[in-house]
Formats: C-alpha cells, sequence, structure tokens
C-alpha cells in the first residue's frame, strides 16, 4: 500500500517551501498520483506524490517526494512535513534512503505504474551508486541533490528535482542529454534522468508527460562567470581573454546543438510567432513600468523593421544565457550549466528552436549588469569602459568560432537585447526597484542607435 499524505497537513508545510508558486493564498490541494518507490532502507517507505494546486486560476502541479520512518530524525533542515499514525513523514530529498532510490531508478531504467500515472528511468551515462547526498541550498523553484557515488562515471553528482512540472520535455534534460551524446565538453556530462506521466483532463489523451528529475555530473569548487567577472571588473582587471573563450565556448556549444537537434528555417511563421513573444513581454513590462511607456513606441518601430528582414535558421539554444551559467573549469575551459529556459516563459516555448542571437544578447546584457551592479556599490565604481570591452571580446571570440558575424545583424540583435532588456526590467520592479535604472539605461540606448525614428 502506498503512503499517503493528509492533505491538512501538507496545505500548512506547502507554502513555507521556497518553490511554492503561488505565494499569499490559502492552498486548494488534490493528490492526482501516488507512486511508491523501491526504498534501499527497510525503515524507510518512498512515494512520490503529484500535487495539484487549484487555489490559483491557473491550477499548479507540484511533485513532492515523501519518506515516512518509524521515528523521529534530525530535522535542522525543516524537512518535517508532519506525522501519519505512528509514522514521521519528510521531504524526501533530505533523507539519503530517497536520493540513493532515485539515483537507482535512473541507473536500472525502472517503472513504476499506478491509476492513470507513471514513472520511468532513463540512464545516459552509468550514474553509480548513491553512499552520501546532501540537498543544495539557495534555490528557488527545484531542489538539488549533490550525491558522493560509487561505480558511476563519475565520483559526484548532482540530482535536480522539479518541484513545479508541466507537461512536455524539460530542455535541461533534453539539451544537456543531446550535448553529452554529441561528446561535448562544454556541459557536465548527463547521467540520467526520471520521466512521468500524469492524467490531465484538459488534454485530448488524458495524459501529460514532464521531467520529474535530472542527474548530471558534479563540478565542485568552481567559481561562476558572474563572481569571476564582478570582481575582476571591481578592480579594473582587463577581462578580454576570458570573455573571448566565453564567446568561443558559446559558438561551440551552439555549433554542436545544430549537429544533434533539429534546425527550422525562419519563414514567415517562425519569425511571427517569435515577435508575439517579443511583443507580449514588452506589453507586460509598459503595464509593470511605466518609465517604459514612452519608449514603447520606438521598441515597436524596431519590431516591425526586423519583421522584414532575412533571419538565420533556428535551432536549440541555451535560452536563458548569463554569467550565472558558466563556470570555468581547469581542464575543460569555460563550461555552460542550467538549460532549462528563461522562467517567465511557457515551458512548451523553451523547447523550441530559437535564435542563436537570443543567447548572445543574454550574454551581452550580463557583461553590462556587471558595470551596473557596480555602481550601485558605496562609493560606485564605474565600470561601464571595463563592460563595453568584455562586451565586444565576447563578440570576437563568438564571431571567429561561429563564422557568423552577428554584428552584421546590429538591429536584430540589438532587438533581442532589448527583449531581455525589458525581462529585467520586469524583474526588477517587482524584485529590486533600486536598480530598476540599469535595464532602462541600455534600453534607451539601444533604441537610440537601432530604432527607426517614428
Amino acid at each position: 500500500m502506498t503512503l499517503t499524505v493528509d492533505l491538512d497537513t501538507l496545505s500548512e508545510w506547502l507554502p513555507r517551501q521556497r518553490w511554492y508558486a503561488t505565494k499569499g493564498r490559502v492552498p486548494r490541494l488534490r493528490v492526482i498520483a501516488a507512486m511508491a518507490v523501491p526504498s534501499p532502507d527497510p525503515d524507510a517507505e518512498i512515494a512520490v506524490h503529484l500535487v495539484i494546486d487549484e487555489a490559483h486560476e491557473a491550477p499548479v502541479l507540484y511533485q513532492v517526494p515523501v519518506v515516512s520512518r518509524s521515528a523521529a530524525v534530525d530535522d535542522g533542515a525543516g524537512a518535517l512535513i508532519g506525522r501519519s499514525g505512528d509514522r514521521w513523514l519528510y521531504d524526501g530529498p533530505h533523507d539519503a534512503a530517497y536520493a540513493q532510490a532515485l539515483v537507482a531508478a535512473m541507473a536500472d531504467s525502472a517503472r513504476v505504474d499506478v491509476a492513470g500515472a507513471s514513472l520511468r528511468g532513463q540512464v545516459f551515462s552509468a550514474p553509480g551508486r548513491v553512499t552520501r547526498a546532501h540537498v543544495l541550498s539557495g534555490e528557488q523553484s527545484n531542489t538539488s541533490l549533490v550525491c558522493e557515488v560509487e561505480g558511476g562515471s563519475t565520483p559526484t553528482a548532482i540530482v535536480k528535482v522539479f518541484r513545479v512540472l508541466h507537461h512536455g520535455e524539460n530542455p535541461d534534460v533534453t539539451t544537456q542529454s543531446a550535448l553529452t551524446a554529441a561528446g561535448s565538453h562544454r556541459v557536465p556530462a548527463s547521467l540520467g534522468a526520471l520521466v512521468g506521466t500524469w492524467p490531465d483532463p484538459g488534454r485530448a489523451d488524458g495524459q501529460a508527460r514532464g521531467h520529474l528529475a535530472f542527474a548530471q555530473e558534479f563540478l565542485s569548487g568552481l567559481q561562476d562567470a558572474w563572481v569571476v567577472a564582478r570582481d575582476a571588473a571591481s578592480r579594473g582587471e582587463d577581462f578580454s581573454i576570458p570573455a573571448r573563450d566565453l564567446g568561443v565556448a558559446v559558438a561551440e556549444v551552439h555549433a554542436t546543438l545544430r549537429g544533434a537537434l533539429p534546425v527550422v528555417p525562419a519563414g514567415p511563421a517562425e519569425i511571427e510567432s517569435a515577435l508575439v513573444s517579443l511583443r507580449r513581454r514588452l506589453a507586460i513590462a509598459v503595464r509593470e513600468v511605466p518609465a517604459l511607456e514612452p519608449l514603447a513606441p520606438r521598441i515597436e518601430a524596431l519590431y516591425r523593421a526586423i519583421a522584414g528582414m532575412a533571419w538565420p535558421a533556428l535551432q536549440r539554444i541555451h535560452g536563458d544565457l548569463h554569467l550565472g551559467q558558466a563556470v570555468r573549469s581547469p581542464e575543460l575551459g569555460w563550461v555552460l550549466l542550467d538549460f532549462e529556459g528563461e522562467p517567465l516563459r511557457p515551458m512548451p516555448e523553451r523547447s523550441r528552436p530559437d535564435l542563436p542571437l537570443r543567447d548572445v544578447a543574454g550574454m551581452l546584457r550580463s557583461f553590462d549588469y556587471v558595470a551596473g551592479s557596480l555602481a550601485q556599490e558605496t562609493p560606485p565604481i564605474d565600470a561601464a569602459s571595463w563592460a563595453s570591452t568584455a562586451r565586444n571580446a565576447f563578440l570576437d571570440g563568438y564571431v571567429a568560432a561561429s563564422g557568423d558575424d552577428v554584428r552584421s545583424r546590429r538591429a536584430l540583435l540589438d532587438a533581442f537585447e532589448i527583449d531581455k532588456a525589458v525581462y529585467e526590467a520586469i524583474y526588477e520592479v517587482r524584485n529590486r526597484p533600486a536598480w530598476i535604472g540599469i535595464p532602462l539605461t541600455a534600453i534607451t540606448r539601444l533604441v537610440e542607435r537601432s530604432s527607426p525614428p517614428v
């Protein structure tokens, strides 16, 4: 018999989690599936719960793995969900038995079926057997476990447990596993995944399908490029060589993805679909950021102008590329991480072929943000020249490695950089209003350079 959690208990625990998406509302929960997973520990019962919260007009589906134990354990991490009779219920990722069972399910290509739902393990490269695991702190939308493993292709793995579930393949899994299969050293090696199906009355076949978890090589002890770049900028150190090398790495990833996953010509329908996304984001931003309203007509004019231009082919890309998504390995050079795509974009959009220029624009914005963040210091640090030099060095590296002179499509590149800055403006007005000047200054500069007069 599969263990289940009392909904009142779950309703009290769920809103306290960082990854709970509907803050400020009282949950209205319904368990749509509970799947027992074989446990390596006789005292630990494990079940993956798929819980839908209907408190919002757009219901949210959560994954809540639960471990049931006969006695209380040290709960310094706040993992206790509650009691069920004489059993103690814990959030699975905080229990070593769950980590062991999860990776074993991937390694064994295990399958669990219940009424209307299932989970299935996928193995990409021998993940090994977990000996120790701990939760990585600080994540917002997922829960990641750092695992020490034996008998696998890497001594340490990181397993990402997706908490908010969506129908459709998660590009974090499919993109990285395609790069691993193609032999790329620019991403951590993909080890395995867990795929789930669950009932969805809104779909024609009554079923939804998506990724529940993903395991990959863990590159420990490396600082991300944001920390390295910001430190260099704060000291006025030239960053041209690392920036150029980063441009080369991004170009190599794009080239590998072109060979590994479908490429689509950018015809009128594809261009219009992309423009719909750009305009939708701009409309949201104008409502939330009044300072954008005077710039909106010029941005719209630029979007109309690029609609009539020739676009390069669309392909799978990173989708949310910035300095925080890259680490530098002494052996491998720059390595790119987290291919899940922009959090504000719907999941189906994140897996669609897209313009590589979106990634280029994202990295250009990130260099600009280094300077913008330092300008917020007391006293302010002027790193505008540093950022301009780093941006140009990144483009030099990308052009040299790709053979694609992205500067020759300046208006198109600027349009995608504006779109990224519009995304930043929405984020800043919601979370850090004092920083709103960083994206607004960039948008003004880019509009003046590339937008036709209105």
